[in-house]
């Protein structure tokens, strides 16, 4: 009769430790079942689903095994596993799995219990956890200002959205970016970004910086935080706030755009994900002027943003084209994605207004980056805590894999 055994392999790594252990295993014939294995600070956790064939006796696999471990200085656990629960085992594979991304400057064991405990509340399962940033320094804790962790989760679930609305709180309450979807091939497959510019790929409202130079500062930046909250339609908002900007010397925009700062993080995953292939691009409702700016200086693939009409070298208070509102931009991602030949489920659109909003549920992911209150609330994901480079570590990309590229 065939017997399947766990083994549970824990204690100091060790090169070919491995290696030694599953030569044992091949000796006598054994099919692996199962493998896994972790390691945290050189200390190994290593498990073994094993089938011993009728011809083979348990007991002189497993001896083998315990004297090889007590070798290599490591403990080695035995547990038999009932056929009928294997079987059970092998039937859940094919359903739907679950992401759970936690991201902050650092992860407490408060966060992690509550974020668990909703889990377990809701029926769910977690089956992996991985570190995705990288390890951080106790003396010097300011050279790795993040931190990342992400489980996979498994069960059904009777109330996504409770459990969303669950998450955000603790989101709120802990100060920790918490991330929830459906583990599927697109959300491993992603292949177009697309970022919103004013207060997301920059760290200014450019046109509030415009309009301090024709000296409209404050009426300009109550209309422009009306309009990105949601209180002002964009249209008539943007159209308002251009007009202020009439008889400003065109010399100006050259002056504005050689003091914009890139946001904390810009660079590092706009290299990151060209290196990986990504095609990326900026959709704004601000302007092309600063929009090429940029697309020169980090060799973005595309950009749409609203032109300034310019006569005699001045301003003149209106735009040129089709305004780029909210809806415009939802329309623009589809219109890449198709000349792109790429599923819009493979996109990704990051924003902070709500004019981005229409842009965010149109993509595959969704990300409010440092957003008012009514754009995090009907994200996707959403990044507080941390630079925009959070963004890869939502995509599940691991702090190796972004100092490999």
């Amino acid at each position: 009769m065939r017997e399947i055994v766990l083994i549970n392999i824990t204690g100091k790594d060790k090169p070919g430790l491995t290696a030694r252990l599953t030569e044992i295993l091949a000796q006598y014939g054994i099919t692996i079942l199962d493998m896994g294995q972790a390691v945290i600070h050189d200390f190994l956790s290593l498990g073994i689903l094993i089938e011993i064939p009728d011809e083979s006796r348990s007991s002189s696999v497993l001896k083998d095994i315990l004297f090889a471990a007590h070798k290599l200085g490591i403990s080695a656990q035995f547990t038999p596993i009932d056929e009928d629960r294997y079987e059970a085992w092998v039937n859940q594979q094919g359903k739907e799995r679950r992401i759970i991304t936690m991201l902050g400057r650092k992860i407490t064991g408060g966060q992690i219990a509550q974020v668990a405990q909703a889990m377990a509340d809701n029926g769910l399962n977690i089956e992996v956890i991985t570190r995705l940033s990288g390890r951080i320094s106790l003396i010097t804790p300011e050279t790795s200002p993040k931190a990342c962790i992400q489980m996979s989760v498994s069960g059904r679930i009777a109330d996504a959205d409770g459990l969303r609305s669950r998450l955000m709180r603790i989101s709120e309450e802990t100060g920790v970016d918490i991330s929830f979807h459906v583990d599927n091939l697109y959300s491993q497959n992603r292949r177009l970004v697309v970022f919103d510019m004013d207060s997301t790929l920059v760290q200014a409202e450019v046109i509030n910086i415009l309009a301090d130079r024709a000296g409209a500062g404050e009426r300009v930046a109550q209309i422009t935080e009306a309009a990105m909250s949601g209180r002002m339609d964009f249209k008539e908002s943007l159209t308002r706030r251009v007009a202020q900007l009439e008889g400003l010397p065109e010399t100006v925009l050259a002056e504005v755009a050689a003091e914009l700062k890139l946001t904390d993080g810009a660079e590092r995953v706009v290299a990151t994900l060209k290196g990986l292939g990504y095609k990326l691009g900026i959709i704004s409702g601000g302007f092309d002027y600063f929009g090429k700016y940029f697309q020169s200086r980090l060799g973005l693939d595309y950009v749409f943003a609203n032109q300034l009409e310019i006569v005699g070298g001045k301003l003149t208070g209106r735009l040129k084209g089709d305004i780029i509102d909210g809806p415009k931009k939802a329309e623009i991602l589809k219109t890449i994605a198709m000349v792109e030949n790429i599923n819009l489920e493979q996109t990704i659109a990051v924003g902070d207004g709500a004019n981005d909003l229409p842009m965010l549920h149109t993509a595959g992911l969704g990300v409010a980056f440092h957003a008012k209150p009514i754009v995090r609330a009907n994200a996707d994901r959403a990044i507080s805590s941390v630079g925009l480079d959070g963004l890869l570590y939502l995509m599940g990309i691991s702090e190796r894999e972004i100092r490999q590229v």
